[in-house]
């Protein structure tokens, strides 16, 4: 029992450093341009931002793979590997297929100590397999139940081309008994429970590190299915699959003892508290509010203060979404509402909207607590994976990345048929503890930390630079895909689809080490411009000088009026200026 108790304590301490991501899903029919869409935020302290490349291929019987564990990187097992896998482009596979994931933790008594899946080995081992949505549901299915779930509470968002999918599930717990057959000991409750939705085209969903599912429809009462019953996930016309036992386990806990029809995965799974309403659901609310009219009735449940008014899963978009609209819900701080972080003592006189760890806090015995928004500083990576169904697969998939904190990176365009990432993005170019000066997570940490100094004057030239290279980036990618479609077309043989993928490859590589060399020219600029606190003049990014070549005076840019007037009030007369 000491092995296991310690294992939960791991488990617990790795859901509590990974309760920090944000996921927003966009369906073909509320897209601008009917692509779906999913963004991810990758948010902890530990996570190194690079982008991930698996090569795919064919593989043969005694093939194996590599579960490890997502948090500390301990090596879990090995399991035989599938005949065919595909390559896979962050969290993007070339089929169009991508998927993100928010850590929910749910009862913390359902943790599986036992369990020899993790919820990244899902989502590797599901990407690398799927061609479409659907196949992901079904992978995952299939690995938990073959060799248990190893995580707390997870909510994956499942897109391919054609359809976007959120799926919850958690773990069932760590019940021994002995196997008579084998002589060892054995979970009883190897598996999970989860339920998996499909959002209705045309609108969008969002989760943030709390369960969000409810309610669901049931298949012909009380039919469901279990890995080994996969058929309905199959008929276009399903939108709803969940694991046979998702009901019947949660009443065998006695976590549930009403109707069928009035069970809710989120209220028996994973309650709601002030915590998961105020850290996670608020970034939900925020995104929501952006886009639909009506979101004003759910702001007390957001903050904490009604916890009985769920807002739905999804919701009718007033218009529809572009890659640019999730990239500027990434960089969310709570601007325009009540929430604003820029808007109390809390972001000094520079109104910068971050805080600090830890999230709660204590003064005079009595605990407080920072907003949770969903720009922060501790992103490791982002994204906004995108599918357009109306291109060849290798073309069709984007993934826009980018590293460290979404509010002061730059989105990079990566085709999902790329065969080499750029190096400067590349897992192996430095660490979280390793410094290198070529490493795209390391060259945006140079700039974002010392934007957070002065947070008010220097994200202005920071957004000058994003803007630049992003729309340069969304005219770019419009003109290359007219290029690759003019190849294929004029193309006839075996080789033009590796022309293709070496036009993207080019593309998307060039496009990321631009994007590094540019970042280190904007530090450069800000270092020189905002030096000691002073504020050089200049024009266009050319600095001014005197009709004698010397550097023209630097502004002086004084404190606002309110912090001056926080410091009149906490020391009084002290720097009173006497005449």
């Amino acid at each position: 029992m000491k092995v296991i108790t310690t294992a939960i304590v791991i488990l617990l301490t790795s859901f509590l450093a990974a309760i920090a991501c944000t996921n927003f899903l966009v369906t073909r029919g509320a897209s601008v341009d009917g692509s779906t869409m999913i963004s991810y935020a990758v948010d902890s302290h530990i996570r190194y931002g690079e982008l991930y490349f698996r090569k795919g291929g064919n593989w043969g019987a005694g093939d194996m793979v590599e579960v490890r564990d997502r948090s500390t990187n301990r090596l879990i097992t090995k399991i035989p590997q599938a005949p065919i896998t595909y390559n896979v482009v962050g969290f993007i596979n070339e089929n169009q297929v991508s998927m993100g994931e928010t850590t929910f933790g749910g009862r913390s008594e359902l943790l599986d100590t036992t369990g020899l899946m993790d919820y990244a080995a899902l989502m590797f081992i599901a990407l690398d397999r799927a061609k479409t949505a659907r196949d992901v549901i079904r992978v995952i299915a299939e690995l938990v139940e073959e060799y248990g779930y190893y995580s707390s509470g997870e909510s994956f968002s499942i897109a391919d081309k054609n359809e976007t999918w959120i799926m919850e599930i958690v773990g069932k717990g760590t019940e021994l008994v002995l196997d008579k057959k084998t002589g060892k000991y054995i979970n009883k409750n190897k598996g999970a429970a989860w339920v998996a939705i499909r959002i209705p085209d045309g609108y969008i969903s969002a989760h943030a590190n709390h369960a969000r599912i409810t309610n669901f429809r049931l298949h012909d009462g009380r039919k469901s299915i279990s890995s080994k019953h996969m058929k309905l996930i199959n008929n276009p016309e399903v939108e709803v699959v969940y694991s046979h036992d998702v009901i019947d386990f949660a009443r065998s806990k006695k976590y549930f003892n009403g109707k069928d029809n009035e069970f809710s995965f989120s209220d028996v799974y994973a309650p709601i508290d002030f915590s998961a309403a105020r850290f996670c659901e608020m970034r939900v609310w925020s995104f929501f509010r952006r886009f639909n009219d009506d979101m004003e009735q759910y702001k007390d449940y957001a903050a904490g203060f009604d916890l009985k008014n769920r807002m739905p899963l999804y919701i009718k978009p007033n218009r529809k979404l572009s890659v640019a609209d999730l990239i500027d819900c990434k960089r969310d701080y709570l601007q325009g509402t009540e929430f604003d972080m820029t808007k109390d003592v809390g972001a000094g006189p520079h109104e910068c909207p971050y805080r600090w760890r830890p999230l709660t806090w204590e003064y005079e015995g009595q605990t407080y607590f920072n907003e949770r928004a969903t720009m922060t500083q501790q992103t490791g990576f982002s994204y906004i994976a995108q599918a357009r169904s109306w291109l060849p697969d290798l073309l069709g998939g984007i993934i826009w990345f980018g590293v460290d904190d979404a509010g002061s990176t730059a989105y990079v365009p990566m085709y999902c048929g790329i065969t080499s990432v750029p190096e400067s993005y590349a897992q192996g170019n430095g660490d979280m503890l390793t410094y290198s000066p070529t490493a795209a997570f390391w060259t945006f940490n140079k700039v974002s930390n010392f934007v957070y100094l002065r947070y008010d004057l220097m994200i202005e030239d920071v957004k000058k630079v994003q803007s630049e290279l992003e729309e340069g980036f969304f005219q770019s990618v419009k003109e290359i895909d007219d290029q690759a479609l003019a190849l294929l077309k004029e193309m006839n043989g075996q080789n033009e689809m590796e022309v293709v993928r070496q036009l993207l490859t080019n593309f998307s590589v060039n496009a990321g080490n631009y994007t590094v060399e540019r970042w280190n020219r904007l530090f450069e600029f800000l270092l020189v411009k905002y030096m000691d606190g002073n504020v050089k003049q200049e024009k266009n990014g050319e600095f001014l000088r005197n009709p004698y070549g010397y550097p023209a005076s630097p502004k002086n840019v004084d404190y606002p009026d309110e912090w001056k007037k926080h410091l009149i009030q906490e020391t009084g007369d002290k720097f009173f200026y006497r005449k």
